[in-house]
């Protein structure tokens, strides 16, 4: 069984909005401030900066959750809240289709639990609340017990690319007709572990990250989630719905080269990229708008870069939107396809804030300021730790 897959409502929040009409208004403002994390200290020789959310979590208009949610799971339940909203789908008719829900994220909420670790090492009985609390908040799960839906419920954890993986993996459920609709995206939380670990991977900036830039020093960590709902074309058209898209190719490739360095020729992404342009049905030349993985890390922009003017040429606009989320990890590749359809939409394509200087190496010249486009299809990328290539596809919507 198969069926197109429409993309028929859309939210995010991250720290530059959190909604996505305030992301997309900071986007097309040029606007960001990265700053140390304020949540918590690190006691590092430096204090990197970071893309955080300060809003009132009991202010972000989230989903009846339970009892003591994750972060992660509350900035997934109010991205999923603006979602539906966006696609005009009320609890009700969400349990009258076949919903399934596929979240991605990465280690996020699971380490934040240093006094646990810290007992048990000792010796100690440590109180085990921190475990009943993760499991009690997978993701996925946990957006599908707000909703009360019984579709399939999954929770990618495959790095960087969890996000977009995640999309894929929803659309193979819609085209196997295993589900009508899916909740579909990403979701992680800024954690002191995670900060302190990218630290010393010597990859985290002291200065606001600069993706492409010849100058680049390295990534800034952000938080946040993006969620896509995903219909079947009979799904919608019953239902009266409209789609602002279409999720039209998939592709995932493992580079198998190393286990946090792309591979140097980026094989894996080149084929992640083709595979998701033969199961779009379209060439390189149609594709008009890139959101691009830009970590701003120097092995990951060279290699990203290379593959992507290799494939589609210098002149098709491409961004990164870390620029102004930072590396939001198991929620990138949700937050950025969000913003990828949103670009369709309006017909514009955001300034790379930071990118001032252009990287032969990098052979990308991403976008320098706010610019418009016809375009009709757009990919959104993401690369992850472990070889992980990810491609989306979208197409415009009527």
């Amino acid at each position: 069984m198969s069926s197109r897959v429409a993309v028929s409502g859309l939210g995010c929040i991250t720290a530059a909005g959190d909604t996505l009409a305030e992301t997309a208004a900071s986007l097309a403002a040029g606007r960001r401030a990265p700053a140390p994390p304020r949540r918590f200290r690190a006691q590092l020789d430096h204090d990197f900066p970071v893309f955080e959310i300060h809003s009132d979590p009991t202010q972000w208009g989230s989903l009846p959750l339970g009892h003591d949610p994750t972060r992660t799971v509350r900035l997934a339940a109010a991205a999923t809240r603006e979602a539906c909203s966006h696609a005009g789908l009320e609890q009700a008719a969400l349990e009258g289709e076949r919903t399934g829900c596929c979240i991605g994220t990465t280690v996020g909420c699971t380490l934040n639990s240093e006094e646990f670790y810290r007992d048990l090492r000792k010796g100690a009985l440590p109180n085990t609340e921190p475990i009943r609390r993760h499991f009690t908040n997978n993701p996925a799960l946990a957006i599908a017990r707000a909703l009360n839906i019984e579709g399939p419920a999954v929770t990618v954890a495959n790095a960087c690319s969890s996000g977009a993986d995640a999309l894929g993996l929803a659309k193979g459920w819609i085209e196997a007709g295993l589900c009508d609709l899916a909740i579909a995206g990403g979701a992680d939380e800024l954690t002191r572990i995670t900060y302190i670990g990218f630290a010393h991977l010597l990859i985290t900036s002291a200065a606001p990250c600069r993706p492409f830039d010849k100058s680049r020093s390295g990534l800034n960590l952000g938080e946040g989630a993006g969620i896509v709902v995903l219909e079947s074309e009979e799904a919608l058209r019953r239902r009266g719905g409209h789609a602002l898209a279409w999720l039209a190719g998939y592709g995932t490739c493992n580079d198998a080269h190393h286990p946090t360095a792309p591979h140097p020729e980026g094989v894996g992404l080149r084929r992640a990229i083709e595979t998701a342009l033969r199961d779009a049905g379209i060439a390189p030349s149609d594709v008009g708008v890139i959101n691009a993985h830009g970590t701003s890390t120097l092995d990951n922009d060279r290699v990203e870069g290379r593959v992507l003017s290799d494939i589609f040429g210098a002149e098709v606009p491409a961004v990164s939107t870390k620029a102004h989320t930072g590396h939001t990890l198991g929620a990138a590749g949700g937050i950025e396809a969000v913003l990828s359809v949103q670009s369709l939409l309006d017909g514009t394509v955001p300034a790379t804030v930071g990118h001032e200087t252009p990287d032969p190496e990098c052979g990308l010249r991403p976008t320098t300021r706010r610019t418009e486009h016809t375009a009709r299809w757009a990919l959104s990328d993401s690369l992850a730790f472990g070889g992980g290539n990810c491609a989306l596809i979208f197409e415009r919507g009527d």
